[in-house]
């Protein structure tokens, strides 16, 4: 049986370049001689994907209530964690996601107010004590994060909240990164992209040994 493969998440408010990154780890992978598989949140599987479709899209005749929101981001992780991700990491695989349990805990959490005991209750239900071996989080300053959101144009569901709402997801994500340091690799992302992806780099070969 093939040794277990890493499981690499990328995380980070609106606009951080996180997803940027996934293509920067997904070769630094492969030129060790892994196999990857890059997957995101919501989403990643068929059933996920219509799950993300539903949490992004805002419906004019009715409001998606936090607790629905909630809910269903955690119905799609089940799917995609159970259906994919271990798979793959069970044939030595390396998987990579843009986004995973962190971001629930600083939106759904931090940014919507839903207590933290409730979240963890919730997490174990869908997945267990499964996490990742390492998370990347990328650090941008809220209002620059915010203009590169407005630069790309459409903004879906979550995306269309206030500056205050991005506030408090910003502290809901370095409040825990701060407090597990041994999960969290904390990026300075307000550099360009090349000076990233070498922070990126430098990152995932000082904290995995490769």
């Amino acid at each position: 049986m093939a040794e277990r493969g890493f499981f690499i998440t990328l995380e980070g408010g609106e606009g951080c370049g996180k997803t940027t990154q996934v293509p920067v780890v997904a070769e630094f992978f492969r030129k060790r001689g892994f196999e990857v598989v890059c997957t995101r949140e919501p989403g990643g599987t068929k059933l996920a994907e219509q799950i993300r479709a539903v949490l992004l899209t805002k419906d004019p005749d009715e409001d998606l209530c936090d607790k629905s929101e909630l809910l269903l981001m955690y119905a799609a992780r089940a799917q995609l964690v159970e259906t994919l991700i271990k798979p793959h990491l069970a044939q030595g695989k390396v998987v990579i996601s843009d986004r995973f349990d962190l971001s629930t805990i600083a939106y759904q959490g931090a940014g919507r107010g839903i207590p933290l005991a409730e979240i963890a209750a919730l997490r174990q239900v869908a997945i267990g004590d499964f996490a990742p071996d390492l998370t990347l989080l990328f650090d941008v300053p809220v209002a620059t994060g915010m203009a590169r959101m407005r630069a790309r144009g459409h903004a879906d569901r979550i995306e269309q909240a206030g500056p205050e709402f991005f506030a408090r997801i910003y502290h809901g994500f370095m409040d825990y990164a701060q407090s597990h340091p041994e999960q969290v690799a904390i990026i300075d992302a307000t550099g360009d992209i090349a000076q990233v992806s070498a922070l990126v780099e430098q990152t995932l070969t000082q904290r995995l040994k490769l």
